[in-house]
C-alpha cells in the first residue's frame, strides 16, 4: 500500500488539521507501509501485532435467544423493540446502524447522542462531520464499502456514560451485526466501545497500535471523533490508526483465519 496522499486527501487532513510530511513516490521493498508522519503524532507501530481474541463466552453471557440466527430484518426489529433495559423508556429511536451491508470497513462508535436518537442513524453531529471527513482521507464514504454502528444502541440519558449492564445486553446485537456484515477490519472508537468489544478495562493509550481481534475480525482501537473534537492534538494519533487499519486491510489473508 502506498500512502502518497492526492490533493483531495490532503485537504481531508488539513481539514482534521492534522499536520504531516508527504512520503516519497518510491517503490516499498518490504510489505510495512510508509506512512505520513504527523507532526503532533507519537511514532506509529513499528510491527503489527496480533492479540487473542477476547473468549466469546464473556461477551455473550446476556445474548437474548435467537439473535445469532437472525438476518437483518429481524435483528434490526428485535433492536427496535428491545426493552431489556431501562434506555428504551427514554429514547425516541432506537439507532441500528447505517451503511454498506457488503463494506470492507466496520466503524463502531459508543452510544447514539441527541441528533441520532431524533433521526435514528449514527454519528450526525459535529463528530460525524469529522468522522466523514477521516473516510475522505482514506477515499471512502459512509455509503461505500463503510457500515457504521454503536455498541449501545440506545441514547443515554442526558449523553452519560453507559453503563456496564447496558453495554452487555447490547453487545450481541453487534456480534451478529459482524457476522452478518464479515467485515474486514472494524475500527473500534472510544473507550466504551472499545471495553465492551475487547472485554479489557484497559486505557485506549495502551490498547492503540495493536491489531485485535473481536468474532475473528481484525480490529484497530482509536479515538472517538468527539474526544478529538476536545482534543485537537490527539487528531495525528488517529490518523496514524487509521494507517494502521487500512495497512491491514490491505495485507493479504492468511490462511486459516
Amino acid at each position: 500500500m502506498s500512502l502518497i496522499l492526492d490533493q483531495r486527501q490532503q485537504a481531508m487532513l488539513r481539514e482534521m488539521k492534522v499536520r504531516y510530511l508527504q512520503a516519497p513516490q518510491r517503490a516499498l521493498a518490504a510489505p510495512t507501509v510508509q506512512k505520513p508522519v504527523a507532526q503532533l503524532a507519537e511514532p506509529a507501530p513499528a510491527t503489527v501485532n496480533f492479540v487473542a481474541e477476547a473468549p466469546q463466552s464473556q461477551v455473550q453471557a446476556r445474548a437474548a435467544t435467537g439473535i445469532e440466527l437472525m438476518e437483518w430484518d429481524a435483528l434490526a426489529k428485535t433492536v427496535a423493540e428491545c426493552r431489556a433495559c431501562a434506555l428504551c423508556n427514554g429514547r425516541r429511536n432506537t439507532v441500528f446502524g447505517v451503511g454498506d451491508r457488503q463494506a470492507d470497513w466496520l466503524i463502531v462508535g459508543e452510544a447514539p447522542g441527541e441528533i441520532d436518537d431524533l433521526q435514528g442513524q449514527p454519528f450526525l453531529g459535529q463528530d460525524g462531520l469529522l468522522l466523514d471527513n477521516m473516510l475522505r482521507a482514506l477515499g471512502l464514504n459512509r455509503r461505500q464499502k463503510v457500515y457504521i454502528a454503536n455498541v449501545l444502541k440506545c441514547r443515554p440519558p442526558g449523553n452519560r456514560n453507559p453503563e456496564p449492564q447496558e453495554l452487555a445486553q447490547c453487545e450481541p446485537f453487534l456480534r451478529r451485526q459482524v457476522e452478518l456484515l464479515q467485515p474486514r477490519i472494524i475500527l473500534a472508537m472510544g473507550r466504551f466501545a472499545v471495553q465492551a468489544m475487547l472485554q479489557s478495562t484497559e486505557p485506549i493509550g495502551k490498547l492503540r497500535g495493536q491489531v485485535h481481534r473481536y468474532n475473528g475480525v481484525p480490529l484497530v482501537v482509536t479515538y472517538h471523533p468527539a474526544y478529538l473534537l476536545r482534543n485537537l492534538a490527539d487528531k495525528g494519533k488517529a490518523w496514524a490508526d487509521l494507517c494502521l487499519a487500512l495497512e491491514v486491510l490491505e495485507q493479504p489473508p492468511v490462511s486459516g483465519s
